[in-house]
């Protein structure tokens, strides 16, 4: 008997899985290239509404961790510049890498992103031959020529 597939959903961060947030972990070559949950967390926290941080789960087990971010004026200095929203952070557990949580958990913030209104998603990345440029980019974001500090930026229309 067969059961039937896991059903994977977001979950907000609460004290009942806060701890399983912070468990995950990517392989340690990708260390580098997205930071801990539990910067993102910090992060989440101090910008209040701004940030919007989930449990990516298979069933009930947690698989991965991703924080959007919505209207937010990219560059301050830039008064033209128009808000965006986007991806912040995505992490996969390294035990669960390549079984589509990323792609399901992009589409995911892409559909809140329509849902509150918006037209666009955003997304910077490490960039290099180990980043996550061409997973972004089978997902159709395309490289803007920008760059938010060391990270580059791409956006996708909605």
């Amino acid at each position: 008997m067969s059961s039937a597939p896991a059903v994977l959903s977001l979950a907000p961060i609460t004290p009942a899985n806060v701890d399983a947030a912070l468990a995950l972990r990517v392989r340690p070559d990708q260390e580098g290239l997205v930071a801990p949950v539990v910067k993102s967390l910090a992060e989440a926290y101090a910008y209040g509404e701004t940030a919007w941080p989930r449990l990516i789960l298979d069933g009930d087990r947690p698989v991965g961790f991703v924080m959007a971010f919505f209207d937010i004026t990219f560059h301050p200095d830039r008064p033209g510049d128009l808000p965006r929203s986007g991806l912040w952070r995505l992490l996969i557990d390294a035990e669960q890498q390549r079984g589509g949580y990323g792609r399901f958990a992009v589409e995911q913030v892409c559909a809140e992103i329509r849902r509150r209104g918006g037209t666009r998603a955003t997304v910077s990345y490490v960039p290099g031959p180990d980043g996550p440029a061409e997973f972004y980019a089978r997902l159709g974001f395309r490289p803007t020529g920008e760059f938010s500090g060391d990270q580059a930026v791409a956006e996708r229309e909605l």
